[in-house]
This record gives C-alpha cells, sequence and structure tokens, in this order.
C-alpha cells in the first residue's frame, strides 16, 4: 500500500506523486458500543468483526469510523471507555470522526484517548474556545494519498450536540454550522490537490440530507449517529450509514471511470460464521474478569417483561419507563419525575425473570445525578411541549413521566401539541401558577435538550445530596428485601416504595359509581373507545375533589404491590386527536359540575354539624 498524510501543523507528508489507482476500496462502519458478544442479544461483539473485517484484508481497505464508541455500555460505566481504545486500535482504523457519546466522560478523557489511539479524530465545525482549537483536540481535517488517490476527509458534528453534552460548556464552544464550515473547508483541500474529498458525518439524517442539498463540492458522505443501515441518494451524492454495534459494516468500491467516479456498496453483516479473533479475544479478557463477578449479581425477579426498545421509550409510555420514574419520585420524595428516553438505554425488551446487575447497567448505562427542583405548573406544561416537540424524530427528548398525565396532539403545530388544560399532577388538574417538587436529571435541569425552562428553577436538593440514578434502582430493591424481611438487618431504614407525598392520594372510594354520561346528553360519549379508555379523567376527577379517609391497608398494599417488578402502562401518556381532547374537555366539564353536585348534601351536612 501506498500511502501518506498531511500532519497536524498542516504540512503535508508524503512521496511523490504516484498513479491513481483505478479501483480502491474503502471499509466503513460507524456507532459500536458493545466489545463483547452478548448472543441472548444478538450482539456479535468485537472479535467477530475483526475476523469478517480480515475477509477483505486482500482489497486493502481504507478503513474509516463515523463516531460513537466510548460510551455508552455496561463496561464503559466503569472502564470510561478504555476497553475502546485497544479495540479501535486493532481494528486498523485509518480516520475517525468524533460522535456525540465521545464527550461522556469530558474533555480530558477524551483527550487521553486521542492520545492513546493511532490515528486522527476529526471535528471540523466545533472549536473550544479555552485553547482555541477542535474541540477533543480534534482535527479540523485529514488529507491521506491513497493508492495515489488523494484524499481529502473532514468530520462534522450537530448543534444538538451542544444542547445534549452535559461535559460541555456550550458557552466555550464556538459552533459553526455544518453546510458553511463544509463549503468552507472544500476549496482549501482542493487548493491541496485533493481530488476526492469525504465527509464523516455524525448528524440525524434530516441534516445529512440538508448538507447533501447544500455541498455540492462533497464527493462522498460516510454518516454515523442514526443506527439503521441507510443508503442516503441526493443530486447523485450518497450518505451512507453502516448500522450499529458492530452487526455490520460496508465495503465500498470506488472505480475510477474517466473524470468521475462509481461507487458501489456491499453490506456485509457479522453473525456467527465469523469465528472470534483471538487477540481481541486477549485483549478484552481483562475488562470481562473485572465485570463479570458483578455483573451475574441478581437484584431481584421481574415479574413481567420490560419493554426498553428505543423505538417504544422514545415515542409513548412503558412500562419499563414507569418502573424508573415511579423510582426517582419515591426516593426523593416528589410531586413527579421527569425523565428523558435518551438516558434510558439497551434497545430491547428485558425478558421476565430474574433482574441483575447487568440488566440495570444495560438499561441505565451512563452516570445520571438527580436533582429535585421547585416547578410551576406552567413550567411543567412547557416541558412536557418540549418532550414531544421532536417527536416524529424518535428523539431522546422525549419523557417518561411519574406523577404527572398528560395527553398531546403529534400533529398539531410545534408547542401547542399539549393541551395545558388537560395535564394532571398528583391526580388533579395542574395549576399553571402552583408550585410543584420535581426529580429530574441534572443533564435536563441544566437545560440540556432545549429544557430551557429549568435552569431558572430553585434547587431544592442538588445533585451532591441525590443520589445516582442507578443507586435509586439498586436501593430500590434492597428496600423490597427489607420489606419482605429478607434483609439481613431488621430496619426501617429503607427507600420509600411508595411515594410519601402520594399518600395523600391514596384514596378509600366507595361503592357508588354514577352514570357519568346519560345517553339524552353525549350519546357520541358513552361509546367512546380510544385514548379516553386509558384516560382515567372522570374517576381521577372525582377521586380528587372528594375528601376520602385515608387508609392504611391501601398504604401497605400499594407497598405490597410495588415489591413487585411488574410495572404496567398506566395511561399516563396519550396521543391523540383534537376530537379526543374535544371530547376530553366536555368530560372534564361534565364531571365538574357531578361533583359541585355530589358536595353540595356534604355541605349542608356540615352545616347542620356545626350548629349543633
Amino acid at each position: 500500500m501506498e500511502s501518506s498524510t498531511e500532519s497536524q501543523d498542516g504540512s503535508y507528508i508524503g512521496s511523490e506523486e504516484a498513479m491513481r489507482a483505478p479501483v480502491i476500496t474503502i471499509l466503513h462502519f460507524n456507532d459500536v458500543y458493545n466489545v463483547t458478544e452478548q448472543p441472548e442479544e444478538s450482539k456479535v461483539g468485537a472479535a467477530r468483526f475483526r475476523t469478517a473485517m480480515k475477509d477483505f484484508a486482500d482489497r486493502d481497505p481504507l478503513v474509516i469510523f463515523s463516531g460513537d464508541a466510548l460510551s455508552p455500555s455496561v463496561m464503559s460505566t466503569f472502564t470510561k471507555g478504555e476497553q475502546m481504545v485497544t479495540v479501535l486500535n486493532l481494528l486498523g482504523i485509518h480516520c475517525a470522526c468524533y460522535g456525540n457519546h465521545e464527550f461522556d466522560f469530558g474533555l480530558e478523557r477524551l483527550e487521553n484517548v486521542n492520545t492513546a489511539t493511532n490515528f486522527p479524530w476529526l471535528l471540523s465545525n466545533m472549536v473550544d474556545e479555552e485553547t482555541q482549537r477542535p474541540l477533543g483536540e480534534a482535527k479540523e481535517y485529514h488529507i491521506i494519498d491513497w493508492k495515489g488517490w488523494k484524499i481529502g476527509l473532514i468530520g462534522l458534528g450537530e448543534a444538538q450536540w451542544l444542547e445534549a453534552m452535559a461535559t460541555i460548556n456550550p458557552e466555550e464552544v464556538s459552533y459553526y454550522d455544518y453546510v458553511d464550515k463544509a463549503n468552507q473547508l472544500c476549496p482549501i483541500l482542493r487548493e491541496k490537490g485533493c481530488d476526492y474529498i469525504i465527509a464523516m458525518t455524525h448528524l440525524r439524517q434530516p441534516n445529512d440530507e440538508r448538507l447533501m442539498d447544500n455541498d455540492p463540492d462533497i464527493d462522498l458522505f460516510l454518516g454515523g449517529h442514526d443506527h439503521g443501515y441507510e443508503i442516503i441518494k441526493i443530486n447523485d451524492k450518497i450518505t451512507l450509514k453502516s448500522g450499529t454495534d458492530f452487526a455490520e459494516f460496508s465495503i465500498l468500491t470506488l472505480t475510477l471511470e474517466d473524470s468521475s467516479v462509481s461507487v458501489d456498496i456491499e453490506r456485509i453483516e457479522v453473525d456467527s460464521r465469523f469465528e472470534p479473533d483471538a487477540e481481541v479475544e486477549e485483549a478484552l479478557s481483562h475488562y470481562e474478569e473485572m465485570l463479570n463477578a458483578n455483573m451475574e449479581v441478581i437484584l431481584g425477579c421481574a415479574a413481567v417483561e420490560l419493554d426498553g426498545r428505543e423505538s417504544s421509550v422514545r415515542m409513548q409510555e412503558t412500562n419499563l419507563g414507569n418502573f424508573i420514574c415511579d423510582v426517582m419520585m419515591a426516593a426523593t420524595n416528589s410531586d413527579l419525575a421527569l425523565l428523558n428516553a435518551g438516558t434510558i438505554r439497551g434497545d430491547k425488551i428485558h425478558k421476565q425473570g430474574d433482574f441483575k446487575v447487568k440488566d440495570l447497567m444495560t438499561i441505565l448505562p451512563m452516570l445520571t445525578p438527580l436533582v429535585v427542583i421547585e416547578i410551576t405548573g406552567k413550567n411543567i406544561v412547557e416541558a412536557l411541549e418540549n418532550g414531544v416537540s421532536k417527536y416524529h424524530e424518535e428523539s431522546g427528548r422525549f419523557l417518561q413521566v411519574a406523577g404527572v398525565e398528560f395527553v398531546f396532539n403529534p400533529d398539531a403545530p410545534v408547542g401547542s401539541r399539549v393541551p395545558s388544560d388537560l395535564v394532571m399532577v398528583a391526580d388533579k388538574y395542574v395549576n399553571l401558577d402552583d408550585k410543584y417538587r420535581l426529580t429530574t436529571t441534572e443533564y435536563l435541569r441544566k437545560g440540556k435538550d432545549d429544557f430551557t425552562m429549568f435552569p431558572d428553577c430553585t434547587i431544592l436538593v442538588d445533585e451532591e445530596e441525590c443520589p445516582m440514578l442507578t443507586c435509586c434502582v439498586q436501593n430500590h430493591f434492597e428496600a423490597i428485601k427489607t420489606c419482605e424481611g429478607k434483609s439481613k438487618k431488621k430496619t426501617t431504614h429503607r427507600q420509600n416504595l411508595v411515594l410519601v407525598s402520594r399518600r395523600h392520594t391514596i384514596l378509600q372510594t366507595d361503592d357508588r359509581h354514577p352514570q357519568w354520561f346519560p345517553a339524552s346528553e353525549e350519546p357520541e360519549l358513552a361509546n367512546e373507545k380510544n385514548a379516553m379508555d386509558h384516560w382515567r379523567t372522570l374517576d381521577i376527577l372525582k377521586q380528587s375533589l372528594s375528601i376520602f379517609r385515608i387508609n392504611k391497608e391501601h398504604v401497605e398494599e400499594l407497598e405490597q404491590q410495588a415489591c413487585k417488578l411488574a410495572p404496567v402502562v398506566e395511561g399516563r401518556i396519550e396521543k391523540v386527536s383534537d376530537e379526543v381532547i374535544r371530547k376530553l374537555r366536555i368530560q372534564k366539564r361534565l364531571a365538574s359540575t357531578f361533583v359541585e353536585k355530589e358536595k353540595e348534601p356534604e355541605d349542608e351536612e356540615k352545616e347542620e354539624e356545626d350548629n349543633v
């Protein structure tokens, strides 16, 4: 192989210009997280991946990686991505761009990784104001002479990174629009003699498409960030995204035809037909031994399957999201809990049965500090609105919730998808001026993912005082053992299984159930069988506006229920149409009228008692 590269200072290092080969091969992959094989989750691991790559060694491919390796994964939670340095070096990468998850453990850690890897990392459009260099000590661009082809490479991220990266101060980063930066760098690369320009991108697909529409001088776009295998064609150009998690990669054959270049793409799926690479297995054995002892510890037992698929947690209420948020709320004694769906990882349905440490770390691989803040009803509605603002993108900002119920219309304009008059907190319609106790992540409290309503809220319990989210879940299982008398020490000191502040809403209702909607008054409502079947508006309203005696047995019963890991989808979040919203408002009005009429005899009885 004849190759040379441009050095960090911009000077060109290489041999005399060689004849341009008529055909070259590129091997591309992106977004890899779990290095070990996990057959039950159909994850083949890095060892088989390297063997599959070796099948194409005779074609001497240029290996390009489009970001996201250091996190999240169970192993990286303990190693801060150290195992990935070893793996990426063994894979023979020639150039990579940063992904957003490269920053999960902070700049110092990333810069150490940059130094330890044997290939350059690029990030062209973000500059650290403290150093006046590309963020994370990346390179702005890279030039490599590959078999006579002088190839220029740039690496591009998107503005949404800065909204989401908890370890980065966005005020100290100069962000340049990826289109503008690409159009600035392409002429520079052409002036340096590049005859082929590749953009390594870590963008969502709509942003890739915008880049393709607005930068005609880039020859090929090799992307990441999205986890599906995608070939996008616009204006005779190609953006390729090569899957995720060592499950697949792409072989691109570039053929020089007169003055043009044709691109053929072959998708390679990695499976058990590829034997594990011994060198990778040996390199990872140390990390696996360290983890194995801890990962198999059984925390508890799941009585039902837990839905942690990205397509679920980023689009709808899930039983796993309910469980985690319930734990957050109970552990901190708050009125409600909000958790951005991007925190929940694993992208799988967790089977019924033993729930182990490794299951918890798969679901919550990142260190997630919690915080309790004081928030107004208006802020709650704004937060829910932001959570569904990018609903059609399966965004990580979609919220899993506890203590709050709401409906939304995903087809309504952004900013008006959540009807504020139908939002309920602690089984009561929210008062926009009232203040509530909210548990969320420090990540959201800082205003990440456009949750701009949080940073100015009063902090009631800061991140130093609040437990980590994974710790809350582990403590929940310990509390179950204590409640069931299985702990070594008999004690009443344990994390709450049932929210203390919620006990005033554990209501004892009588057996009388009024005819809510007489057919003569509202016949079309009597047969409504859509989202309202799950929306407990009337029953909840009757309970929350009436005064009932708190029953201790009800608290104990709920705690017994909480001892079983069997969360359900309750109707906390409902996707509805405008017509359903209209009918819910009618329900609310009629229910309020009923409760007022019900209160009149009670008020008369109380007045008589007072007179006596």
